[in-house]
């Protein structure tokens, strides 16, 4: 009978109601602290930044030959393309900041 009685308390303790479930999970929100904010978007920052300034000294160190290649992608497109880039990682440190 002993034995009956435990099997009934353990399913008893991993029988969880739906209703249940919503209030742990509503309960279990997430917030970063906000030296981790901090790090986070200024790692983004920094690196959209880094991204921009090496991607354009290295556009204008290979503008000859970027301009004699047959490619038809030229100076706007890839001048473009790196301030896309940079921009994005800069908005995403922004938006980390704050969200």
């Amino acid at each position: 009978m002993a034995a009956s009685s435990s099997a009934s308390s353990d399913s008893d303790r991993w029988d969880v109601q739906p209703k249940d479930a919503k209030r742990m999970l509503a309960e279990d929100s997430y917030d970063d602290c906000l030296s981790c904010r901090i790090t986070g978007s200024a790692a983004f920052v920094g690196l959209g930044v880094y991204s921009y300034w090496t991607g354009m000294k290295n556009l204008r160190k290979q503008e000859k030959t970027i301009m004699r290649s047959a490619t038809k992608y030229k100076m706007g497109s890839r001048r473009l393309g790196i301030a896309t880039i940079s921009a994005t990682l800069v908005g995403m440190g922004i938006w980390r900041a704050f969200n």
